[in-house]
């Protein structure tokens, strides 16, 4: 039980970084992005090119990752969502096809084989007879520092606070003084970055492989659905319950049926709360 409750705390950690970039464009930008899953696979393989190819020193792999996940962003903005404005299908289906050209470079780049990524701090530490690897430990604490910046950031700025308004009523915003074209520009950028994060650590507690952006897409759609559009309380919150439930089937019946309780969840709370269990209802 004691390593249930650990291991459901790592875990559930990780998946609140993971799914707090893609709810900021699903809350603000109103947009689904299915190409977020990229992000994570491409700061997967950029920290695992720069620090294990290169041998650069892992905080430059990291910060690279950041930095290229937020470029992406802001080009995926740029480049595709913005020109396809007022089409939200068509900026879906786009997205999606980009997160498989992006798979399709990937192969070509790295080849298909899964790789290791070495651990971002090695070592095993013992908690209350629990082993824990300091290695998602680490990644925990981080993904958690990035998380309480975040929050910090949109509560206590004024783009933050702007932030808020534009996923609040855009034409409000606007009229308020607010440019939502700005606001959404930071937006991507941020989530780029804060998904290429959450790749890393991602990479670092499973591998390396062209695929892995699948998982990481469908963990955060099942967590901002249930959570509600546009609430940070409520990722939080839904990531703990899910990492907690998918350590639970693992460790109780099989590791294939992870997934189908977090499916089941989407479903019953789509069913009887639309607008997430700490969701505003949309007017």
């Amino acid at each position: 039980m004691l390593q249930i409750i650990i291991q459901g705390l790592l875990l559930s950690g990780l998946y609140a970084l993971i799914a707090m970039g893609f709810m900021l464009i699903f809350s603000i930008g109103r947009t689904l992005n299915l190409a977020y899953g990229a992000y994570i696979m491409i700061g997967g393989y950029i920290y695992f090119w720069l620090s294990q190819v290169l041998g650069m020193p892992k905080a430059v792999g990291f910060l690279g990752a950041v930095g290229i996940g937020a470029v992406m962003g802001l080009l995926k903005h740029r480049l595709i969502v913005k020109p396809l404005k007022g089409d939200p299908v068509a900026v879906e289906i786009s997205t999606l096809i980009l997160a498989v050209i992006m798979q399709s470079a990937v192969v070509l780049l790295f080849g298909d084989a899964s790789k290791i990524l070495l651990p971002i701090i090695p070592g095993v530490v013992t908690i209350s007879g629990a082993q824990v690897t300091y290695n998602i430990l680490a990644a925990t604490v981080m993904s958690w520092v990035i998380i309480l910046a975040l929050y910090a950031f949109i509560r206590g700025t004024h783009t933050g606070r702007a932030m808020q308004a534009v996923s609040m009523d855009q034409k409000g915003a606007a009229i308020s003084g607010v440019d939502p074209d700005r606001i959404n520009m930071i937006t991507w950028a941020i989530s780029g970055g804060l998904g290429a994060a959450g790749g890393v650590f991602f990479a670092s507690y499973t591998q390396l492989s062209p695929s892995m952006w699948v998982a990481p897409v469908i963990i955060s759609v099942a967590i901002v659905i249930v959570g509600g559009i546009g609430s940070i309380i409520g990722t939080l919150i839904v990531a703990h319950i899910i990492g907690f439930l998918e350590i639970i089937v693992v460790a109780v019946w099989a590791p294939e049926l992870r997934g189908v309780f977090t499916m089941l969840l989407i479903i019953a709370v789509l069913i009887m709360r639309p607008q997430g269990l700490f969701g505003r209802e949309e007017h």
